[in-house]
């Protein structure tokens, strides 16, 4: 059955990093990852999905703004299979991490960067749902020099 994990008190600022570890359920249809202030604005919506109508197996990315979608972006490349266990991390440079885009780095070492069009420098929501078994969620703060 489908799980959800919802943190409303994380502080995730550049530099940090953000790993998921989890299995994704053998008859997954999709998930979700979602980053921000709350779940109506949010700097990173992250969404696989294993049976899309248009696109069959696809990762399919968004922002939204006071529960406003914007524009959807669609990547062809999906190396998540159901069944197998997936690491997804978040992560970016320490000095631009919110500032201009957010990377979700793959298993396959494919990196998605995202344009961060909500220009949020702090990230304080954190949502997992759907057909994904969370075995591990770290926070990895940057340490500054």
């Amino acid at each position: 059955f489908p799980q959800q994990l919802e943190l409303k008190n994380v502080t995730l600022r550049p530099g940090d990093k953000l790993k998921l570890k989890g299995e994704i359920l053998h008859d997954a249809e999709k998930f979700r990852i979602d980053l921000g202030v709350s779940s109506e604005d949010l700097a990173l919506h992250f969404n696989p999905r294993f049976q899309d109508d248009a696109d069959g197996a696809v990762l399919v990315y968004n922002s939204k703004t006071a529960g406003s979608w914007g524009s959807e972006g669609r990547e062809m490349h999906n190396p998540l299979q159901r069944g197998n266990d997936v690491k997804v991390r978040k992560s970016g440079s320490r000095t631009k991490w919110f500032q201009d885009v957010l990377i979700v780095e793959l298993p396959d070492g494919q990196k998605l960067k995202f344009p961060n069009r909500t220009n949020m420098d702090v990230i304080t929501y954190v949502q997992v749902a759907g057909d994904f078994k969370l075995k591990s969620f770290k926070i990895y703060k940057s340490v500054k020099t």
